[in-house]
């Protein structure tokens, strides 16, 4: 699997896995079977080396369950985001309020069991908070020790050259697939400056009918249009950094053998 310097420092595969779909229904509460959780994690930490989670899943429950399934954590970096709450209605509420993302750090710590977090990612810009306050807030713990790299997500390119004012950014998570490209823009500035790209709904929650030709490639492969969606990311941009998710050992590993599909020129075009 190829690889990239996450800060220029973090070595990562370039597909890694999202820690979202371990939680219960509307990432909310604990998972069904928490069990298979812990096992797909298990599965995860042996098949990737990056995987991504937040505060707001569950809201805890997917930190927790990582960091009681595999810390001490041995050749697997883990990223988590903070600044979204959540509510029993399962919605999510933007919250950049510095004190909040100090404590929210903190807490993020605890369930995970570590001293430094490898990557935090401000989870989403609070349009009642000033920008570059909640950036600075986040900046001084990068300071501190214990945020080895800052990322952003959900963020504009002018939003990403403010951050860059302040701080070095690492990865940037911004919605982006196969049939979904309108953060066009935000995955060329990163390319510009050698900044992780990390696709969140990378698989379209597996809605990939209205993406012309990807059944025909699929076939041409053996392979799922899922599979074929998670290629095409990786052929798009050599920052692209996927982390599809999901609750089962099955599908985890159908995402995972996605790195080994190649697709021609003439198929990456097709689906472009």
């Amino acid at each position: 699997m190829d690889t990239f310097d996450i800060g220029g420092e973090l070595t990562v595969g370039r597909l890694g896995f999202g820690a979202m779909r371990i939680t219960g229904e509307k990432i909310i509460g604990e998972p069904e079977d928490p069990e298979i959780a812990r096992d797909v994690l298990r599965r995860a930490a042996e098949l990737v080396d990056l995987i991504d989670t937040a505060d707001s899943y569950g809201p805890g429950v997917s930190e927790r369950l990582i960091g009681e399934t595999l810390a001490p954590y041995e050749d697997v970096a883990v990223a988590t985001k903070g600044g979204l709450l959540r509510n029993r209605d399962g919605d999510w509420l933007p919250c950049g309020d510095p004190d909040y993302l100090r404590n929210a750090v903190l807490c993020s710590l605890d369930r995970l069991r570590v001293d430094t977090i490898d990557l935090y990612q401000f989870h989403r810009p609070d349009p009642d908070v000033d920008f570059e306050d909640s950036v600075t807030a986040l900046a001084e713990l990068k300071d501190d020790g214990v945020i080895e790299h800052l990322g952003l997500s959900n963020v504009s390119v002018d939003q990403l050259e403010t951050a860059r004012d302040h701080v070095e950014i690492a990865t940037v998570q911004n919605r982006y697939n196969v049939g979904y490209r309108d953060e066009e823009a935000v995955l060329e500035a990163c390319e510009s400056y050698d900044i992780g790209f990390i696709p969140w709904y990378p698989l379209a929650a597996g809605d990939l009918d209205d993406v012309a030709g990807i059944e025909d490639v699929a076939d041409a492969h053996d392979a799922t249009p899922q599979q074929i969606a998670l290629a095409w990311l990786l052929e798009r941009s050599d920052v692209m950094l996927p982390i599809p998710g999901t609750g089962s050992v099955q599908h985890l590993e159908e995402n995972v053998a996605a790195a080994d599909i190649e697709l021609t020129p003439e198929e990456f075009e097709r689906l472009s």
